[in-house]
């Protein structure tokens, strides 16, 4: 189910599903057909306008900018018990590299609030998750937690959650470690208004710290690749949205999800 869904969701991203299209067009262009021709030009002009407006700025921003807005950034200490958790992201494996530059670059923005979040409070707790992504060698957390190390943060301080593979698996493994008790949450800004979701629906407190603000204005006239990412990053959100509104939340048992760093 977990590939199924990365799969289906891929295909309704901009260049996915423009590239889909496009291969229909091509392959309906050659029919006789007046009713698969006409399907296919069509095809041809939804593709092009997919590519054209995710690639715009105005769009992108309204995109990105209608879920990124939703929560502000956070600089309200922390008092009582500290436990800030950073959702994973991705890294790459470069031999040589320290951890800090094998992160991508949401990875780090992440990391980079939760650390401050970190400084915010008193005797915290850096929770740092994501699993290998099943071709690397190693787990996203462990490298988070390496990276968070090499940022001035006690290893004794980290716990690292290595297998959980998604937000849902996350937000459980936080739950069979400090159950309904307040929490700092971090993640990419796109990305809060899903994560609050998930963790406020297993009765969690999560306070939202968005970080990798990704929404800017634009020329109009011009069109980019990074308008066109941000329109997919956003996308990408409200899709997640959707599946959770038709599947709703799964329940499970995270028995072995936690694994401190060695």
């Amino acid at each position: 189910m977990f590939w199924l869904k990365k799969v289906l969701s891929q295909l309704v991203m901009p260049i996915p599903f423009s590239i889909m299209l496009l291969i229909i067009a091509a392959i309906l262009w050659r029919t006789q057909r007046v009713t698969l021709l006409r399907f296919g030009r069509v095809a041809l002009v939804i593709a092009i306008l997919a590519l054209v407006l995710t690639s715009q700025s105005q769009v992108s921003y309204f995109l990105a900018d209608s879920l990124e807005s939703q929560y502000q950034v956070n600089h309200q200490p922390i008092t009582g018990r500290c436990v800030v958790m950073v959702l994973g992201s991705g890294n790459l494996e470069l031999s040589g590299h320290t951890a800090v530059q094998q992160l991508s670059s949401t990875a780090l923005a992440r990391l980079s609030e939760g650390i401050r979040q970190y400084g915010l409070g008193q005797h915290c707790t850096l929770v740092v998750s994501g699993w290998s992504g099943g071709n690397q060698p190693t787990a996203h957390a462990t490298m988070m937690a390496q990276a968070a190390q090499e940022l001035g943060i006690p290893k004794a301080s980290i716990l690292v959650f290595n297998q959980p593979k998604d937000t849902i698996e996350e937000a459980y493994a936080l739950k069979s470690m400090i159950g309904y008790k307040p929490f700092r949450l971090v993640t990419s800004a796109t990305h809060m208004p899903r994560s609050m979701r998930i963790f406020t629906s297993l009765g969690m407190q999560p306070q939202a710290a968005p970080s990798d603000f990704i929404a800017s204005r634009g020329y109009w006239w011009r069109l980019n690749a990074d308008q066109l990412l941000t329109s997919q990053r956003a996308i990408h959100e409200y899709v997640g949205i959707l599946w959770l509104q038709i599947k709703g939340l799964p329940t499970g048992n995270t028995v072995g999800l936690m694994n401190n760093l060695e």
